[in-house]
């Protein structure tokens, strides 16, 4: 069961970097509206202006805060980057701003170690593809790792809890597509590895 998570006591900046049509930008608003569930007075969530065709680099930013915020410019020194597609990481710029102490979550099969990518800053990593397809968490092909991959995120960062998400993924979502939402980002949960500044590797719970 995930930790029941405590309160942020400042605005916390996440940025999300996926490719056109798998739900990056989806996955922002989730995020900002199970904040606002959770308790959280300031939510914003926005994508960034480029490419739109299916495939192409897209990135999304949402901002959580205590306070009202403000702050409506893309997200340039993000507490969180989460990563929907692992090759994106062959481009420097997304993990550009992320700061000592932020974290990293990729969807990727290998470990954040396996990873080799440079920076002061946590990994966390999982497979959510292959979560989601085992699930048939797939439309046209492409395979939808925006919902799992929260799983992840709350792994991570525990700034938001899972009843929120759930709450978030009931009110999106059609009844038959509930469940199925909801067990990917589960089960990407549970299988999130997560390696700190220290070096060392977290195996989470499996069941």
């Amino acid at each position: 069961m995930a930790k029941k998570p405590s309160m942020i006591t400042r605005p916390y900046e996440i940025r999300w970097h996926g490719r056109g049509g798998q739900g990056a930008i989806t996955a922002a608003k989730i995020m900002a509206q199970a904040a606002y569930l959770k308790g959280y007075q300031g939510v914003t969530a926005a994508p960034s202006f480029g490419a739109e065709r299916r495939g192409a680099p897209v990135s999304a930013s949402t901002r959580i805060s205590p306070q009202p915020v403000m702050v409506m410019s893309q997200v340039e020194k993000p507490d969180v980057v989460v990563v929907l597609d692992h090759t994106l990481l062959e481009d420097q710029d997304v993990t550009g701003g992320l700061g000592r102490e932020g974290w990293l979550v990729v969807n990727s099969r290998q470990s954040p170690e396996e990873l080799k990518v440079n920076g002061d800053f946590n990994i966390a990593t999982a497979d959510a593809t292959s979560v989601c397809r085992e699930l048939g968490l797939v439309v046209a092909g492409l395979t939808m790792v925006n919902t799992a991959i929260l799983g992840a995120f709350v792994r991570a960062t525990e700034i938001v809890d899972m009843a929120s998400i759930e709450k978030v993924i009931g009110e999106r979502f059609s009844d038959n597509a509930v469940d199925i939402n909801l067990a990917a980002i589960m089960k990407t949960y549970k299988i999130t590895m997560l390696e700190r500044m220290t070096g060392s590797l977290e195996h989470p719970f499996q069941v």
